[in-house]
């Protein structure tokens, strides 16, 4: 057990490489394979790039050349670099050249910013920074320069475009030589990146996953969403996140052979040109962007037929929003729940309308793990909610340097507390209620927020709504439900209530009070950012 990131103990990996979970392949040596095997076909395309169509020859070339030049910059295996990027075809060029040599990306989303960056790069005592110029408005050189004179550890910032006081990473890469001949590269068994937790509260903490048990999650995705080499997967989410890393992502395109195409912002207007001229055949969007495509598709003039799967997760897709995706985009629905720091489930393409639409799928393997249990580590009996505990051949069993946090996330035989609540079917398909701190306590009545959510959805006039719990001097706490309403829409907040008890729904689970806004506050990755919520709840009100 390594002292950084704790791992697999010995029966467990040898139990997973027999039963060929784990396959003793690096992401250098699959992206190696793919280029032997299919060097003419399109890998990447970069629309934001100029258009810029990369093959897998292409592609591992680069890689190449590039983890020649950050090893003749003294940057080796073991050593991390923090990389933000948007989704530009840079950002798989930048992670290939650094598994190659043993260095650990460290995934920064686009919309970190000073606080985040500077942790992470402390944290993780990274040598490296990688970032474009600028995007969407925000300038990334004055932020590292600013790190830069903090982070002790931090050597190399390297920026897409114009470097400013930095490094142009189009200058850092040379021809391989004998140096990264024979560099000693990873192991499949080493950590291959540093991937963030949720981060919907507090500074997201850093989770360790090996070339082993991610690149099985990504070929196991593969399977039971039947990417193959004829797939189109178009990123939609930043493309560091997990979700449109590996489920089955960009990372599942490349490793089957398929075609990834790198969609600069998530709207509509940007997304559906792309899926029409690059006939997309899949993509993955969290529950908002989802609500937004359905409004836009019936109104929109370009053809979306070759898109076949739409996978939904991030945040739980509500039964009221999934039964409105199939009919309007055309595509089959597949609901994803899962967590960077592993469990992955997924409905299944031949699973019933009803499944799809109410559960969020269930776990890839077989050797998956999964408890239910009571506030005293109980299992609830066969139906019954609970906190969910999960153990298998890609979850982890620590977070990176967090012994305490360790402690207290993961049992003492290596299940991991997820903080979700939730019960199983008799199928063995999830039903997620919510997140543990969701949960809103009123007066010792529990309510969980998504069910209240997804009554309140069921109004024709909402597009989308968030119920978060407010403090309460008397009650302890109390709910509030902040609504979107549909363009033209109009309602007050009495006819949101008198809805919710028109429903049947018990009378301590009314929101006490119902506020309407534009939008919602959004954490990097897009999700609704229920912490800003509750503190914009939690205000004095005038």
């Amino acid at each position: 057990m390594s002292a950084d990131a704790p791992t697999w103990p010995a029966a467990f990996a040898e139990r997973y490489r027999a039963a060929g979970y784990w396959q003793g392949e690096t992401f250098g040596q699959m992206l190696a394979a793919r280029a032997q095997e299919f060097p003419d076909r399109v890998a990447v395309v970069d629309p934001a790039g100029e258009g810029r169509r990369w093959t897998y020859g292409e592609l591992d070339r680069r890689a190449d050349r590039l983890a020649a030049g950050f090893l003749a910059a003294g940057i080796g295996r073991g050593d991390r670099v923090v990389v933000q990027l948007p989704n530009i075809a840079e950002f798989f060029e930048v992670v290939f050249a650094l598994f190659r040599i043993g260095a650990l990306p460290v995934f920064a989303l686009p919309a970190h910013r000073e606080t985040e960056i500077r942790y992470f790069c402390e944290f993780s005592e990274a040598v490296a920074y990688v970032i474009a110029d600028r995007h969407e408005g925000f300038d990334h050189r004055e932020l590292a320069a600013r790190v830069k004179a903090q982070a002790r550890a931090l050597r190399h910032v390297f920026v897409v475009g114009d470097p400013g006081g930095h490094t142009a990473l189009g200058s850092v890469p040379r021809e391989p030589d004998d140096r990264l001949d024979s560099h000693r590269g990873p192991q499949a068994s080493d950590v291959a990146f540093l991937q963030l937790s949720g981060g919907s509260t507090g500074i997201p903490k850093l989770i360790p996953r090996t070339h082993d048990d991610y690149l099985y999650s990504v070929r196991a995705s593969n399977e039971i969403c039947a990417v193959d080499e004829n797939s189109v997967h178009l990123i939609v989410l930043p493309a560091a996140h997990n979700f449109p890393l590996s489920s089955p992502g960009s990372l599942g395109a490349l490793c089957a052979g398929a075609r990834v195409v790198l969609c600069p912002a998530p709207a509509p207007d940007t997304a559906f040109p792309l899926i029409e001229s690059e006939a997309v055949t899949i993509t993955g969007l969290v529950p908002p962007l989802a609500l937004l495509w359905t409004e836009a598709a019936p109104h929109t003039s370009h053809d979306l037929s070759s898109l076949e799967v739409l996978l939904v997760g991030g945040a739980k897709l509500s039964e009221e929003a999934a039964r409105r995706i199939g009919p309007v985009l055309g595509c089959v629905l597949q609901q994803v729940f899962g967590m960077a720091e592993g469990l992955v489930n997924y409905t299944r393409l031949d699973d019933d309308e009803e499944t799809v639409v109410t559960t969020q799928g269930r776990p890839i393997s077989p050797d998956d793990e999964v408890r239910i249990v009571d506030e005293a580590d109980r299992d609830v009996p066969p139906g019954g909610t609970g906190h969910l505990l999960t153990r298998g051949p890609y979850t982890i069993r620590g977070y990176w340097r967090a012994p305490e946090h360790n402690a207290r996330s993961f049992t003492p035989d290596g299940f991991y507390r997820t903080g979700d609540i939730a019960r199983s079917t008799p199928s063995g398909h999830l039903v997620v209620e919510g997140r543990a701190k969701d949960q809103i306590n009123r007066g010792g009545e529990k309510i969980a927020a998504e069910e209240v959510e997804n009554v309140i959805l069921g109004h024709p006039a909402v597009h989308d709504v968030s119920v978060v719990s407010v403090p309460d001097d008397y009650l302890g706490e109390r709910s509030c439900a902040y609504v979107i309403l549909r363009p033209d829409a109009e309602l007050r907040p009495a006819a949101v209530r008198r809805y919710v008890r028109e429903r049947g729904l018990a009378a301590y689970k009314i929101p006490d009070r119902v506020e309407f806004v534009e939008a919602f506050p959004s954490t990097g990755i897009g999700k609704v950012s229920k912490k800003d919520l509750r503190t914009t709840a939690a205000r004095p009100r005038h």
